[in-house]
């Protein structure tokens, strides 16, 4: 298995073009060159970046960094998924969002990314019977992050969450693949119910920012909700809801809505 993952590691364009973008941030800005040594340069992959960023992010007094940093680096090397879907989110939020301009910037920069990677090794201790140690990871994301994700949720990969403030999704929430929210986005339940209770997003949906999906409800595959609306019901395959409570207002207008990222509701 380390065989294998060094000759990944070699061959892994990602990683590549982030510690290539790490040469040329530090020609920039040589003050930088400590901070990316530590956080890109001296580490061999992508899967090693990332375990460091955690630990240096999430750590605290309650908790060391190198504590932090052994959980992460036992989540990477059990479950090849979370590298896959760390490299899905890095692509998403590359191509998806006009404010990041390098693989780097992510990695480096953007709470969204960050806070998401830190869920899914409190997602993978939440699955492996760890839950004290994987709500003590949702309440430092929560702490440093300013977002708020139940272990127990489920999120595919491919995700962009977009300045990512004030994001709560809840225990029994499930998001597909290739899914944008932005800031103040809530998947929350409707009352005290303890059984299944929050919404399940589908694949490609667009969630603008200060939306609220309420409910075990379905949000179908490529659809749109507009920015301040309130979802208490199922919303169909590609079109686009908004309003308070959110109503259909016509279709998605685009196959593919949290790429194109058109908040547009004319179109």
């Amino acid at each position: 298995m380390a065989e294998t993952r060094k000759i990944l590691t070699q061959v892994d364009p990602v990683w590549s073009q982030i510690r290539q973008e790490a040469e040329v941030a530090i020609a920039e800005e040589p003050l930088f060159g400590g901070l990316i040594h530590s956080s890109i340069l001296h580490h061999d992959s992508v899967e090693a970046a990332l375990a460091y960023r955690v630990a240096v992010k999430l750590a605290s007094a309650e908790m060391s960094e190198q504590l932090i940093r052994e959980i992460a680096d036992a989540a990477y090397a059990a479950d090849p998924s979370l590298s896959m879907a760390a490299r899905a989110d890095l692509v998403a939020v590359r191509e998806r969002d006009p404010a990041c301009h390098r693989y780097l910037q992510p990695m480096m920069f953007f709470k969204g990314f960050q806070a998401l990677q830190a869920y899914r090794i409190g997602h993978w201790l939440w699955n492996a019977g760890r839950k004290d140690m994987a709500y003590f990871f949702q309440m430092r994301v929560s702490e440093m992050f300013g977002i708020d994700i139940h272990p127990a949720a489920r999120i595919g990969k491919g995700i962009m969450i977009d300045h990512a403030h004030s994001i709560v999704i809840g225990e029994t929430a499930v998001v597909g693949d290739n899914v944008s929210m932005l800031h103040s986005v809530t998947l929350g339940g409707t009352g005290k119910e303890e059984e299944d209770r929050h919404p399940k997003i589908g694949n490609g949906v667009l969630i603008g920012a200060g939306a609220k999906v309420l409910g075990n409800i379905k949000v179908g595959d490529c659809s749109r909700i507009a920015a301040g609306s309130v979802v208490l019901h199922e919303v169909p395959c590609k079109s686009t809801v908004a309003g308070v409570p959110a109503k259909v207002v016509g279709e998605a207008g685009c196959s593919q809505p949290s790429v194109s990222m058109d908040q547009l509701l004319g179109q």
